[in-house]
């Protein structure tokens, strides 16, 4: 929500200055006009980091935004028109981000601006595919229709997100518990028997020299482990961050055994369906391939992509430079390959969509069914090896009072 200053007259003709919070200058001049006041002036106080909201990532979460375009397209469908389905939907988002871009973008659209051109200001709620879209489907007169394909092309983006956070989530939360767990015992636990085999002296197992020594380390330095954590996490998001290094990032992630396979075929799900919602609304291939770049999220995938937008300059086919990466299985190079020769690339990228879609439910499932029992059995080996590192010796201790 933006800031404005203000100069005023109230109902006594007393001048009054101040500011006031508002999604836009409009909704502020009526916030005075219901206070009772006449506004002589009003300017928007611009941003600085203590007045402005701060967003980490996306601003709009993808489950908003695809209710924003579901409930667009039926307002449109329904015959009301750009302008009064925008205030409505200003109106009632959940989303504080959208409702803010929302309001600027009414007050665009009531100055003549199309819509697409309103998004066009506002890059970091309103992706690429959003504005190439809109303004294809203003200039064919289908934007319900477009906005229809917007809401179910998103939808499916988010379902499958949702599948990978799934599949992630339960060794995550596992690791987690485990290493409590193990920090629990080796600072509150195995101290205590510590002193009491100390009190019996004799020579002690391994396995218990070692876990009391791990012990030791966790409760004079554990410190070390929380400076060492937060230095790879700094470390990894200045690596992602940086253009030069979020290649290597990128790479080694899609080369993780297991959950490498399945963020390449997710990825891959989301550029042939991407592109096949592009070429279906008639948007040109190279401002096509060059929007994908930016939406798969993965410098990998955009390097490829950069060489084929390359090739076609050249006029060579798209899957030349896709040929040679392992990243771009032979299904998938097929496929576009027989798309361009028939006239029917739209069509066929839906279906390599529809596969890989299909091929992250599965490998989801998988995943999860092996590494619950996986997690489990390492869980219950890291929590044994110190139940048996303070049993072992305890047997000792009573078999010499016996």
């Amino acid at each position: 929500m933006a800031q404005f200053k203000y100069t005023a007259r109230n109902m006594s003709g007393q001048k009054l200055a101040g500011t006031v919070k508002a999604d836009s200058r409009r909704e502020a001049i009526s916030k005075l006009k219901d206070r009772g006041v006449r506004v002589l002036h009003i300017e928007d106080i611009p941003e600085t980091a203590l007045n402005k909201d701060i967003y980490i990532g996306n601003p709009v979460k993808l489950k908003d935004f695809v209710i924003f375009l579901r409930q667009f397209s039926t307002l449109l469908k329904a015959g009301v028109t750009i302008v009064d389905s925008t205030k409505i939907l200003s109106m009632q988002t959940e989303s504080k981000a959208l409702r803010k871009a929302l309001a600027n973008v009414l007050e665009d659209l009531n100055q003549g601006i199309p819509l697409s051109e309103c998004a066009t200001k506002h890059k970091r709620i309103f992706p690429p595919m959003f504005i190439n879209l809109v303004k294809a489907g203003e200039a064919s007169g289908a934007l319900d229709d477009t906005l229809e394909r917007l809401g179910d092309h998103f939808e499916k983006q988010h379902e499958t997100k949702q599948k990978i956070q799934s599949a992630l989530a339960y060794p995550i939360v596992v690791g987690i518990i485990a290493i409590g767990v193990v920090i629990f015992l080796l600072n509150n636990v195995v101290p205590t028997f510590a002193d009491m085999f100390a009190d019996f002296g004799g020579e002690l197992p391994a396995i218990t020299q070692f876990v009391l020594a791990a012990s030791d380390w966790i409760q004079t330095k554990w410190w070390i482990i929380l400076l060492i954590a937060i230095i790879i996490g700094i470390f990894l998001v200045v690596l992602k961050k940086n253009d030069s290094t979020k290649y290597y990032v990128d790479y080694a992630i899609l080369r993780i055994p297991i959950f490498g396979k399945l963020v390449q075929k997710a990825l891959l799900a989301r550029m042939t369906s991407t592109l096949s919602s592009l070429f279906a609304s008639s948007v040109p291939i190279l401002e096509a391939v060059s929007i994908v770049e930016k939406v798969v999220e993965n410098e990998v995938f955009a390097k490829v992509l950069r060489e084929s937008r390359k090739a076609l300059e050249q006029g060579i086919s798209l899957t030349v430079p896709m040929k040679t990466h392992w990243v771009f299985p032979p299904l998938v190079v097929q496929m576009i390959s027989i798309g361009e020769k028939t006239g029917a690339l739209d069509a066929m990228l839906a279906k390599v969509a529809g596969f890989y879609e299909l091929e992250v439910n599965t490998a989801t499932d998988q995943i999860k069914s092996l590494i619950e029992p996986l997690m489990i059995v390492v869980l219950a080996a890291i929590v044994g090896t110190i139940v048996l590192s303070i049993m072992v010796p305890m047997f000792s201790i009573f078999g010499q009072i016996k």
